[in-house]
Protein backbone atom coordinates (compact mmCIF):
# COMPACT_ATOMS: atom_id res chain seq x y z
CA UNK A 1 0.00 0.00 0.00
CA UNK A 2 2.86 2.40 0.62
CA UNK A 3 3.91 2.23 -3.02
CA UNK A 4 0.43 3.24 -4.18
CA UNK A 5 -0.10 6.22 -1.89
CA UNK A 6 2.23 8.71 -3.64
CA UNK A 7 0.43 8.10 -6.96
CA UNK A 8 -2.92 8.49 -5.24
CA UNK A 9 -1.87 11.81 -3.72
CA UNK A 10 -0.74 13.20 -7.04
CA UNK A 11 -4.05 12.30 -8.58
CA UNK A 12 -6.04 13.88 -5.78
CA UNK A 13 -4.20 17.19 -6.36
CA UNK A 14 -5.84 17.22 -9.79
CA UNK A 15 -9.11 15.97 -8.31
CA UNK A 16 -8.95 12.95 -10.61
CA UNK A 17 -9.41 9.30 -9.51
CA UNK A 18 -6.31 7.13 -9.92
CA UNK A 19 -8.33 4.45 -11.74
CA UNK A 20 -9.31 6.93 -14.45
CA UNK A 21 -5.69 7.95 -15.07
CA UNK A 22 -4.59 4.31 -15.28
CA UNK A 23 -7.40 3.47 -17.73
CA UNK A 24 -6.44 6.35 -20.01
CA UNK A 25 -2.77 5.30 -19.91
CA UNK A 26 -3.64 1.72 -20.93
CA UNK A 27 -5.86 2.92 -23.80
CA UNK A 28 -3.23 5.28 -25.12
CA UNK A 29 -0.52 2.62 -24.96
CA UNK A 30 -2.74 0.16 -26.85
CA UNK A 31 -3.48 2.70 -29.59
CA UNK A 32 0.19 3.62 -29.96
CA UNK A 33 1.28 0.00 -30.29
CA UNK A 34 -1.19 -0.84 -33.08
CA UNK A 35 0.88 -0.29 -36.24
CA UNK A 36 -2.10 -0.98 -38.50
CA UNK A 37 -3.79 2.26 -37.40
CA UNK A 38 -0.95 4.32 -38.86
CA UNK A 39 -2.53 6.47 -41.57
CA UNK A 40 -1.28 8.96 -44.11
CA UNK A 41 -0.75 11.63 -41.46
CA UNK A 42 1.57 9.41 -39.42
CA UNK A 43 3.52 8.40 -42.50
CA UNK A 44 3.92 12.02 -43.60
CA UNK A 45 5.21 12.92 -40.13
CA UNK A 46 7.77 10.10 -40.25
CA UNK A 47 8.97 11.19 -43.69
CA UNK A 48 9.24 14.80 -42.52
CA UNK A 49 11.11 13.85 -39.33
CA UNK A 50 13.53 11.75 -41.40
CA UNK A 51 14.06 14.63 -43.82
CA UNK A 52 14.74 17.04 -40.97
CA UNK A 53 17.18 14.59 -39.36
CA UNK A 54 19.04 14.16 -42.67
CA UNK A 55 19.24 17.93 -43.16
CA UNK A 56 20.73 18.38 -39.70
CA UNK A 57 23.22 15.59 -40.42
CA UNK A 58 24.26 17.26 -43.68
CA UNK A 59 24.73 20.65 -42.03
CA UNK A 60 26.42 19.17 -38.97
CA UNK A 61 30.16 19.60 -38.57
CA UNK A 62 30.64 18.83 -34.90
CA UNK A 63 27.98 16.18 -34.28
CA UNK A 64 26.09 18.52 -31.96
CA UNK A 65 23.10 19.03 -34.25
CA UNK A 66 22.26 15.35 -34.54
CA UNK A 67 22.67 14.85 -30.78
CA UNK A 68 20.46 17.85 -29.98
CA UNK A 69 17.82 16.76 -32.50
CA UNK A 70 17.73 13.22 -31.12
CA UNK A 71 17.68 14.36 -27.49
CA UNK A 72 14.89 16.91 -27.88
CA UNK A 73 12.81 14.50 -30.00
CA UNK A 74 13.06 11.61 -27.56
CA UNK A 75 12.50 13.76 -24.46
CA UNK A 76 9.48 15.51 -26.00
CA UNK A 77 7.91 12.22 -27.12
CA UNK A 78 8.47 10.63 -23.70
CA UNK A 79 7.03 13.63 -21.84
CA UNK A 80 3.98 13.53 -24.09
CA UNK A 81 3.29 9.92 -23.14
CA UNK A 82 3.08 11.06 -19.51
CA UNK A 83 1.36 14.42 -19.97
CA UNK A 84 -1.44 13.46 -22.37
CA UNK A 85 -3.24 11.12 -19.94
CA UNK A 86 -3.14 13.87 -17.33
CA UNK A 87 -4.57 16.43 -19.78
CA UNK A 88 -7.36 13.98 -20.59
CA UNK A 89 -7.97 13.32 -16.93
CA UNK A 90 -8.39 17.00 -16.06
CA UNK A 91 -10.64 17.39 -19.16
CA UNK A 92 -8.50 20.03 -20.86
CA UNK A 93 -10.39 19.45 -24.12
CA UNK A 94 -10.31 21.69 -27.17
CA UNK A 95 -13.44 23.56 -28.25
CA UNK A 96 -14.06 23.58 -32.01
CA UNK A 97 -15.77 26.60 -33.54
CA UNK A 98 -18.99 25.67 -35.34
CA UNK A 99 -18.32 27.97 -38.31
CA UNK A 100 -15.17 26.00 -39.16
CA UNK A 101 -14.98 22.90 -41.39
CA UNK A 102 -17.63 20.43 -40.27
CA UNK A 103 -15.15 17.56 -40.37
CA UNK A 104 -13.33 19.18 -37.45
CA UNK A 105 -16.28 18.95 -35.07
CA UNK A 106 -15.32 15.38 -34.22
CA UNK A 107 -12.08 16.73 -32.72
CA UNK A 108 -13.93 18.51 -29.95
CA UNK A 109 -12.67 17.35 -26.58
CA UNK A 110 -9.18 16.41 -27.78
CA UNK A 111 -6.68 17.53 -25.12
CA UNK A 112 -5.05 20.89 -25.81
CA UNK A 113 -2.25 22.93 -24.20
CA UNK A 114 0.32 20.37 -25.40
CA UNK A 115 2.84 23.18 -25.45
CA UNK A 116 2.94 22.86 -21.67
CA UNK A 117 5.12 19.77 -21.98
CA UNK A 118 7.08 19.95 -25.23
CA UNK A 119 8.14 23.62 -25.02
CA UNK A 120 9.79 23.29 -21.55
CA UNK A 121 11.42 20.04 -22.74
CA UNK A 122 12.89 21.80 -25.76
CA UNK A 123 14.09 24.71 -23.63
CA UNK A 124 15.85 22.50 -21.08
CA UNK A 125 17.52 20.37 -23.76
CA UNK A 126 18.65 23.50 -25.65
CA UNK A 127 20.21 25.07 -22.57
CA UNK A 128 21.89 21.84 -21.54
CA UNK A 129 23.35 21.17 -25.00
CA UNK A 130 25.04 24.60 -25.13
CA UNK A 131 26.17 24.45 -21.49
CA UNK A 132 23.71 27.15 -20.39
CA UNK A 133 24.91 29.89 -22.72
CA UNK A 134 23.56 33.31 -21.76
CA UNK A 135 22.26 33.93 -25.29
CA UNK A 136 20.29 30.66 -25.33
CA UNK A 137 19.05 31.24 -21.78
CA UNK A 138 17.70 34.67 -22.77
CA UNK A 139 16.00 33.21 -25.85
CA UNK A 140 14.60 30.36 -23.76
CA UNK A 141 13.18 32.72 -21.14
CA UNK A 142 11.47 34.77 -23.86
CA UNK A 143 10.15 31.55 -25.43
CA UNK A 144 8.62 30.52 -22.11
CA UNK A 145 7.05 33.98 -21.79
CA UNK A 146 5.45 33.59 -25.23
CA UNK A 147 4.21 30.20 -24.03
CA UNK A 148 2.81 31.87 -20.90
CA UNK A 149 0.80 34.28 -23.08
CA UNK A 150 -0.59 31.30 -24.99
CA UNK A 151 -1.30 29.49 -21.73
CA UNK A 152 -3.40 32.43 -20.54
CA UNK A 153 -5.42 32.25 -23.75
CA UNK A 154 -5.87 28.47 -23.57
CA UNK A 155 -6.79 28.62 -19.90
CA UNK A 156 -9.43 31.27 -20.59
CA UNK A 157 -10.90 29.14 -23.37
CA UNK A 158 -11.27 26.21 -20.99
CA UNK A 159 -12.72 28.42 -18.27
CA UNK A 160 -15.31 29.99 -20.61
CA UNK A 161 -16.10 26.65 -22.26
CA UNK A 162 -15.93 28.39 -25.63
CA UNK A 163 -13.39 29.02 -28.40
CA UNK A 164 -12.71 32.60 -27.28
CA UNK A 165 -9.82 33.29 -24.94
CA UNK A 166 -8.31 36.58 -23.87
CA UNK A 167 -9.09 39.65 -25.96
CA UNK A 168 -7.04 40.11 -29.16
CA UNK A 169 -5.80 43.49 -27.94
CA UNK A 170 -4.50 42.06 -24.67
CA UNK A 171 -2.91 39.14 -26.48
CA UNK A 172 -1.21 41.48 -28.97
CA UNK A 173 -0.03 43.79 -26.19
CA UNK A 174 1.49 40.89 -24.26
CA UNK A 175 3.27 39.66 -27.39
CA UNK A 176 4.70 43.13 -27.97
CA UNK A 177 5.84 43.30 -24.34
CA UNK A 178 7.73 40.01 -24.58
CA UNK A 179 9.28 41.05 -27.90
CA UNK A 180 10.38 44.44 -26.62
CA UNK A 181 11.90 42.85 -23.52
CA UNK A 182 13.95 40.42 -25.60
CA UNK A 183 15.10 43.15 -28.00
CA UNK A 184 16.21 45.32 -25.09
CA UNK A 185 18.33 42.44 -23.81
CA UNK A 186 19.72 41.80 -27.32
CA UNK A 187 20.55 45.49 -27.84
CA UNK A 188 22.38 45.74 -24.53
CA UNK A 189 24.48 42.60 -25.14
CA UNK A 190 25.58 43.12 -28.75
CA UNK A 191 27.51 45.77 -30.63
CA UNK A 192 25.23 48.31 -32.38
CA UNK A 193 27.11 47.83 -35.66
CA UNK A 194 26.06 44.17 -35.76
CA UNK A 195 22.51 45.13 -36.71
CA UNK A 196 23.16 48.27 -38.77
CA UNK A 197 22.94 46.28 -42.02
CA UNK A 198 20.84 43.28 -43.09
CA UNK A 199 22.63 40.65 -45.20
CA UNK A 200 20.83 39.85 -48.45
CA UNK A 201 22.65 37.53 -50.90
CA UNK A 202 25.81 37.53 -53.00
CA UNK A 203 27.42 39.78 -50.42
CA UNK A 204 24.86 42.55 -50.74
CA UNK A 205 23.94 44.42 -47.57
CA UNK A 206 20.88 46.56 -46.85
CA UNK A 207 21.70 49.48 -44.51
CA UNK A 208 18.84 50.03 -42.08
CA UNK A 209 20.42 51.65 -39.04
CA UNK A 210 18.06 52.11 -36.11
CA UNK A 211 15.12 50.98 -38.27
CA UNK A 212 16.31 47.43 -37.61
CA UNK A 213 14.68 47.36 -34.17
CA UNK A 214 11.10 48.25 -35.22
CA UNK A 215 11.52 45.75 -38.06
CA UNK A 216 12.74 43.15 -35.56
CA UNK A 217 9.72 43.73 -33.29
CA UNK A 218 7.40 43.34 -36.28
CA UNK A 219 9.20 40.10 -37.18
CA UNK A 220 8.77 38.61 -33.72
CA UNK A 221 5.07 39.42 -33.60
CA UNK A 222 4.44 38.31 -37.18
CA UNK A 223 6.21 34.96 -36.73
CA UNK A 224 4.41 34.27 -33.46
CA UNK A 225 1.00 34.96 -34.95
CA UNK A 226 1.87 33.22 -38.22
CA UNK A 227 2.52 29.90 -36.49
CA UNK A 228 -0.59 30.44 -34.37
CA UNK A 229 -2.73 30.77 -37.51
CA UNK A 230 -1.06 27.75 -39.12
CA UNK A 231 -1.98 25.57 -36.14
CA UNK A 232 -5.32 24.45 -37.55
CA UNK A 233 -4.75 20.88 -38.74
CA UNK A 234 -3.30 17.78 -37.09
CA UNK A 235 0.49 17.99 -37.17
CA UNK A 236 0.57 21.06 -39.41
CA UNK A 237 2.23 23.65 -37.15
CA UNK A 238 4.63 21.21 -35.48
CA UNK A 239 5.81 19.72 -38.78
CA UNK A 240 6.25 23.02 -40.62
CA UNK A 241 8.08 24.50 -37.61
CA UNK A 242 10.43 21.51 -37.54
CA UNK A 243 11.24 22.11 -41.20
CA UNK A 244 11.73 25.83 -40.54
CA UNK A 245 14.16 25.17 -37.69
CA UNK A 246 16.13 22.81 -39.95
CA UNK A 247 16.27 25.53 -42.60
CA UNK A 248 17.77 27.87 -40.02
CA UNK A 249 20.24 25.13 -39.05
CA UNK A 250 19.06 25.09 -35.45
CA UNK A 251 18.69 21.59 -34.09
CA UNK A 252 19.38 22.82 -30.56
CA UNK A 253 16.42 25.19 -30.60
CA UNK A 254 13.89 23.13 -32.55
CA UNK A 255 11.86 22.70 -29.32
CA UNK A 256 11.12 19.00 -29.75
CA UNK A 257 8.67 19.56 -32.63
CA UNK A 258 9.32 16.14 -34.14
CA UNK A 259 8.83 14.48 -30.76
CA UNK A 260 5.51 16.28 -30.40
CA UNK A 261 4.49 14.98 -33.84
CA UNK A 262 4.43 11.48 -32.36
CA UNK A 263 1.28 12.55 -30.53
CA UNK A 264 -0.01 15.36 -32.77
CA UNK A 265 -0.07 13.82 -36.26
CA UNK A 266 -3.44 12.67 -37.61
CA UNK A 267 -5.44 11.61 -35.70
CA UNK A 268 -4.08 13.89 -33.05
CA UNK A 269 -4.03 12.74 -29.45
CA UNK A 270 -3.23 16.29 -28.31
CA UNK A 271 -3.14 19.83 -29.70
CA UNK A 272 -0.33 22.25 -28.91
CA UNK A 273 -2.73 25.14 -28.34
CA UNK A 274 -1.60 28.76 -28.22
CA UNK A 275 0.80 27.66 -25.49
CA UNK A 276 2.84 25.86 -28.12
CA UNK A 277 2.20 27.87 -31.28
CA UNK A 278 3.03 31.30 -29.85
CA UNK A 279 6.21 29.90 -28.29
CA UNK A 280 7.35 28.23 -31.51
CA UNK A 281 6.70 31.29 -33.65
CA UNK A 282 8.37 33.61 -31.17
CA UNK A 283 11.38 31.28 -30.92
CA UNK A 284 11.86 31.12 -34.70
CA UNK A 285 11.55 34.90 -34.94
CA UNK A 286 14.05 35.53 -32.16
CA UNK A 287 16.58 33.23 -33.80
CA UNK A 288 16.29 35.14 -37.07
CA UNK A 289 16.64 38.49 -35.32
CA UNK A 290 19.54 37.45 -33.05
CA UNK A 291 21.53 36.09 -36.00
CA UNK A 292 20.55 39.01 -38.26
CA UNK A 293 19.16 36.58 -40.83
CA UNK A 294 15.88 38.30 -41.60
CA UNK A 295 15.91 37.48 -45.32
CA UNK A 296 16.70 33.81 -44.64
CA UNK A 297 13.98 33.81 -41.99
CA UNK A 298 11.44 35.27 -44.43
CA UNK A 299 12.21 32.63 -47.06
CA UNK A 300 12.31 29.74 -44.59
CA UNK A 301 9.02 30.67 -42.93
CA UNK A 302 7.27 31.93 -46.06
CA UNK A 303 4.50 29.39 -45.51
CA UNK A 304 3.53 31.19 -42.29
CA UNK A 305 3.50 34.46 -44.22
CA UNK A 306 1.07 32.94 -46.75
CA UNK A 307 -1.24 31.83 -43.94
CA UNK A 308 -1.14 35.26 -42.28
CA UNK A 309 -1.65 37.16 -45.53
CA UNK A 310 -4.63 34.97 -46.42
CA UNK A 311 -6.34 35.96 -43.17
CA UNK A 312 -5.43 39.64 -43.61
CA UNK A 313 -6.72 39.68 -47.19
CA UNK A 314 -9.92 37.84 -46.26
CA UNK A 315 -10.81 40.19 -43.41
CA UNK A 316 -9.86 43.36 -45.31
CA UNK A 317 -11.81 42.43 -48.43
CA UNK A 318 -14.87 41.37 -46.44
CA UNK A 319 -14.94 44.68 -44.53
CA UNK A 320 -14.38 46.71 -47.72
CA UNK A 321 -17.17 45.02 -49.69
CA UNK A 322 -19.55 45.18 -46.72
CA UNK A 323 -18.97 48.93 -46.30
CA UNK A 324 -19.25 49.68 -50.03
CA UNK A 325 -22.06 47.34 -51.10
CA UNK A 326 -23.68 46.33 -47.84
CA UNK A 327 -22.82 42.67 -48.46
CA UNK A 328 -19.51 41.24 -47.33
CA UNK A 329 -17.69 39.05 -49.84
CA UNK A 330 -14.77 36.69 -49.38
CA UNK A 331 -11.68 35.93 -51.43
CA UNK A 332 -11.22 32.44 -50.00
CA UNK A 333 -13.81 29.89 -48.97
CA UNK A 334 -12.30 30.09 -45.50
CA UNK A 335 -9.15 31.52 -44.01
CA UNK A 336 -6.39 30.63 -43.20
CA UNK A 337 -5.42 29.18 -46.57
CA UNK A 338 -5.27 25.55 -45.40
CA UNK A 339 -9.02 25.63 -44.68
CA UNK A 340 -9.60 27.08 -48.16
CA UNK A 341 -7.94 23.99 -49.66
CA UNK A 342 -9.91 21.69 -47.37
CA UNK A 343 -13.19 23.14 -48.62
CA UNK A 344 -12.31 22.79 -52.31
CA UNK A 345 -11.07 26.28 -53.10
CA UNK A 346 -8.64 26.91 -55.98
CA UNK A 347 -6.23 25.27 -56.73
CA UNK A 348 -7.68 22.25 -54.89
CA UNK A 349 -10.35 20.02 -56.49
CA UNK A 350 -13.96 21.10 -55.96
CA UNK A 351 -14.49 18.20 -53.61
CA UNK A 352 -11.68 19.56 -51.44
CA UNK A 353 -8.54 17.94 -50.12
CA UNK A 354 -8.47 15.61 -47.16
CA UNK A 355 -6.84 17.05 -44.07
CA UNK A 356 -3.88 14.69 -44.35
CA UNK A 357 -3.34 15.68 -48.01
CA UNK A 358 -3.26 19.37 -47.08
CA UNK A 359 -0.77 18.67 -44.30
CA UNK A 360 1.44 16.61 -46.63
CA UNK A 361 1.34 19.41 -49.22
CA UNK A 362 2.30 22.00 -46.63
CA UNK A 363 5.11 19.75 -45.35
CA UNK A 364 6.52 19.61 -48.87
CA UNK A 365 6.25 23.38 -49.30
CA UNK A 366 7.86 23.98 -45.92
CA UNK A 367 10.80 21.72 -46.80
CA UNK A 368 11.13 23.53 -50.14
CA UNK A 369 11.17 26.95 -48.48
CA UNK A 370 13.68 25.72 -45.92
CA UNK A 371 15.97 24.46 -48.70
CA UNK A 372 15.70 27.82 -50.45
CA UNK A 373 16.56 29.52 -47.15
CA UNK A 374 19.69 27.38 -46.82
CA UNK A 375 20.71 28.27 -50.38
CA UNK A 376 20.19 31.96 -49.63
CA UNK A 377 22.31 31.71 -46.49
CA UNK A 378 25.24 30.11 -48.36
CA UNK A 379 24.88 32.11 -51.57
Amino acid sequence: MRRIRPIRRRATVLNVPCAKVRTICRTQAADASNFETMGEGKRASIVLATTVAISFACLDRTGMMVKAFAASTLVSAACGAVAIPLLKAVEAGQFIREEGPQTHLSKSGTPTMGGCFFVPCGVVVACAMVQWSSAVIALSVATLLYAAVGFMDDRMILAKRSNRGISPRLKFALQLTVGIGYLIWLRSNTAPAAFAKIPLFMGWMLPVGLAFWPLALFTLTAESNGVNLTDGLDGLAAGTCAAAFSGMGLAVLHQGCTGFLAHNSHKAQVFMGDTGSLALGGSIGMVGVATNSLLVLLITTFLFAIESLSVLAQVSYFKHTRNSTGVGRRIFKMAPFHHHLELGGWPAPRSGLQETRVVSLFYALSVLFSALGVLCAYW
